[in-house]
């Protein structure tokens, strides 16, 4: 996996590459899978010695390996940062999965490139689609949730049983009621709901993960990106998201034509899945 990695990063970047080689030979990464370690990962940036350290558990799969390419992401977006002064490193919420999502698709996209079998590489395809399942339908509940909660709040105290229909409901709207289950106590249990700094925590992954995948769109355009793309990861806690994108990108965030770039890297993945599984079902 970590030599994978760096191979892909360094079909985009070489730089990126060597952050990723560099983590991996000093040990950044603890990735044992061992007994009531807890999924997922997280990485820490170290401002007095401009370093990272990246917690997760490995188990073999592709979704573990991107899970890896998402954490170096944010250590090489910290790294392009180590110079500047202290509040030009704080980047907002709203960019802060920018790197990380980027990093991810670019394993993402190079594991379904070199499946073996069509078996193979519908497996790699639905892995890849849990992004999009989880920003554009999950996290709307959150949204939807949350949105009804602040307005409710401000008439009453919520009951638990009040609380459980709202997030009902919400996944309900958000999936157009097409589950056979739903989980009416999501709010108990998410932590998102309980940072009391962040309101709206749901909202920075989704606009994160759609200004990634704009960039990603553009960066399969372009034969150099390199040096364009840590320039505008530099400026992430410089300017607003309009002007960043602006300046680097030479875009309008305004308009639909970027955002439409990105989503249609989720419609060609859904198509691909459509044509690939279609022998399955016949």
């Amino acid at each position: 996996a970590a030599d994978f990695i760096v191979k892909q990063f360094g079909a985009f970047s070489p730089k990126m590459a060597q952050l990723a080689q560099y983590a991996f030979d000093h040990q950044w990464i603890e990735a044992e899978d061992r007994p009531n370690k807890q999924p997922g990962g997280y990485m820490e940036s170290l401002p007095e010695t401009g370093e990272s350290r990246i917690f997760l558990t490995f188990t073999g799969s592709a979704n573990d390996a991107s899970t890896i390419a998402h954490e170096l992401g944010h250590a090489f977006h910290s790294s392009v940062m180590t110079d500047l002064p202290f509040f030009r490193q704080d980047y907002a919420m709203n960019v802060a999965e920018t790197a990380s999502t980027f990093a991810e698709m670019i394993v993402a996209d190079a594991n379904v490139r070199e499946a073996k079998t069509e078996a193979e590489k519908i497996t790699l395809i639905d892995a890849k689609m849990v992004n999009p399942l989880a920003m554009f339908l999950n996290i709307h509940a959150r949204f939807l949730f949350e949105t009804r909660f602040y307005d409710a709040r401000q008439d009453h105290l919520l009951t638990a049983e009040e609380l459980d229909n709202m997030m009902l409901q919400a996944q309900k709207d958000a999936f157009n009621n097409s589950l056979s289950s739903y989980s009416p106590h999501f709010w108990a249990t998410k932590l998102h709901f309980y940072i009391d700094d962040v309101p709206f925590y749901n909202f920075p992954y989704v606009f994160g993960y759609l200004f990634s995948l704009g960039i990603y769109a553009r960066a399969q355009q372009s034969g150099d990106f390199e040096d364009q793309y840590i320039a505008l990861l530099r400026d992430t806690a410089n300017m607003s998201t309009e002007d960043l994108a602006q300046k680097h990108l030479g875009v309008d965030l305004t308009q639909p034509d970027f955002w439409e770039q990105g989503v249609a890297l989720i419609e060609k993945d859904i198509d691909d899945f459509m044509q690939l599984s279609e022998t399955l079902l016949n």
